[in-house]
């Protein structure tokens, strides 16, 4: 149980995450968080991308809509940013889905609208 996916790189990413909600609290829109997210990952070298675009195969054809992740980190790790209430199915679905078109293993859910950041890591086995 101690050997995580990506355990290292997911507590960088959670440790700024921290940072972040520490110095904006709860209360903004997710562009504010994704921002400061943004400015963070820069000041620390650490190699992502925003809004990540990825198509959904269907069969023999790529269906016209597309996915767009909050971010990816370090190419292997999808950061999806919420200001909800609370987490429900549908933000789980959301990050498998991610996980299934972008044929990565980790994703982190997170919410930034409580008084404590609330995250979640949601893995798929490729196995």
């Amino acid at each position: 149980m101690d050997d995580y996916l990506h355990k290292d790189k997911t507590y960088k990413i959670i440790g700024i995450l921290f940072e972040v909600h520490k110095n904006l609290g709860k209360g903004f829109s997710e562009i504010v968080y994704k921002d400061a997210i943004e400015y963070e990952f820069k000041l620390n070298n650490i190699e992502f991308e925003r809004e990540k675009e990825f198509s959904v195969n269907y069969k023999n054809t790529v269906l016209n809509h597309k996915f767009y992740a909050d971010f990816v980190v370090f190419n292997e790790i999808i950061l999806e940013i919420k200001t909800v209430d609370c987490f429900n199915s549908a933000h789980y679905n959301q990050c498998l889905n991610y996980l299934k078109v972008s044929n990565k293993e980790l994703a982190l859910l997170v919410n930034f609208n409580a008084v404590s950041l609330e995250h979640k890591r949601i893995a798929l086995s490729r196995k």
